[in-house]
């Protein structure tokens, strides 16, 4: 199988990277790295979904880089090509299969998207078990995948931990910022022409933002109310008996002195409010009368029959 994957970072800070064989271990995706493992040997449990199952292997994995190319020379092999051979060996946690891989990885300048390093892969896997069991084209495309994703990996790797020479290149940069001066952005502006009135006021106001972005919700909001029980004037304007206006009062009642459930639980009011469903009166006012008619016509006939009886 042959597949290409892009790293947006030079020939030779990614040639540097495949050496590393924690650094490789750490960007195959499904990788859980043994902590006791001795260096430049990891040793760990890869989680490879195939189809629609997915084996756990336990097993090895070795980097080696040409004859030809240099360990350490990242200048050695920019602009030009390069190839790093990575072996991996690994036996199934559940079950007796096996697996074995070897995969030659060419490393080549690239333009497009952009600067950067396109990683030839091509390789051979060899095993046995249920990796046996499943199609070529299922485990193409499974390779491929793990690829892709290792690529991506790769590149979020070298953004977080850069390689020795980038980093030594990182420093050098900072300290010849440094060196030559703070830039027209770093120039300490001189302060504003401000009264001792207006500076001092600045400084209240930044220390009270300061005050109340330490506090959380509740304590803002006492924290305001009692801003303007100190000062009613700034909300209200001066009044004679230093008193809210009744509608504040009212809206202050309504808003605040209400808990959470009340506010949930309470029914809608003014436009909104459930309209009571109209009433028939017509009905309700035949049942009063024709109850008690009824009752008094039946007694009137009881006692009439009685009397009636009685005479004969």
């Amino acid at each position: 199988m042959e597949h290409e994957v892009y790293v947006p970072f030079p020939v030779g800070t990614v040639r540097q990277a495949l050496t590393e064989p924690e650094r490789v271990a750490r960007c195959v995706p499904g990788v859980q790295l043994d902590a006791d493992a001795a260096p430049r040997s990891p040793v760990g449990r890869l989680r490879l979904r195939i189809g629609s199952s997915t084996i756990t292997y336990r097993g090895t994995l070795t980097v080696s880089a040409a004859a030809d190319d240099r360990p350490g020379d990242a200048d050695a092999v920019d602009g030009a090509a390069a190839t790093v051979t990575v072996e991996a060996k690994g036996t199934e946690a559940r079950g007796d299969g096996s697996v074995a891989l070897t995969l030659a990885v060419r490393l080549s300048p690239a333009t497009e998207p952009g600067p950067g390093t396109t990683l030839t892969c091509s390789g051979t896997v060899h095993g046995d078990g249920r990796l046996a069991e499943a199609t070529g084209h299922s485990a193409e495309t499974a390779g491929r995948r793990l690829l892709d994703r290792f690529a991506e990996n790769l590149a979020a790797d070298l953004r977080q931990r850069p390689v020795e020479g980038q980093a030594d290149e990182g420093a050098a940069d900072r300290g010849a910022a440094e060196a030559t001066g703070p830039g027209a952005f770093d120039t300490e502006v001189p302060p504003s022409p401000l009264s001792d009135e207006g500076a001092v006021e600045a400084a209240d106001t930044g220390d009270a933002a300061d005050a109340v972005e330490d506090l959380d919700a509740g304590d803002a909001a006492d924290a305001v109310h009692a801003a303007h029980d100190a000062h009613p004037e700034h909300a209200y304007g001066h009044d004679a008996d230093d008193l809210a206006p009744a509608e504040a009062a009212h809206a202050r009642r309504t808003m605040i002195g209400r808990s959470a459930e009340e506010v949930d639980h309470a029914p809608p009011r003014g436009r909104y409010a459930p309209v009571p469903a109209p009433e028939q009166n017509g009905t309700s006012a035949t049942l009063r009368w024709a109850a008690p008619a009824a009752a008094v016509v039946l007694a009137s006939a009881v006692v009439v029959g009685r009397v009636l009886r009685r005479r004969r």
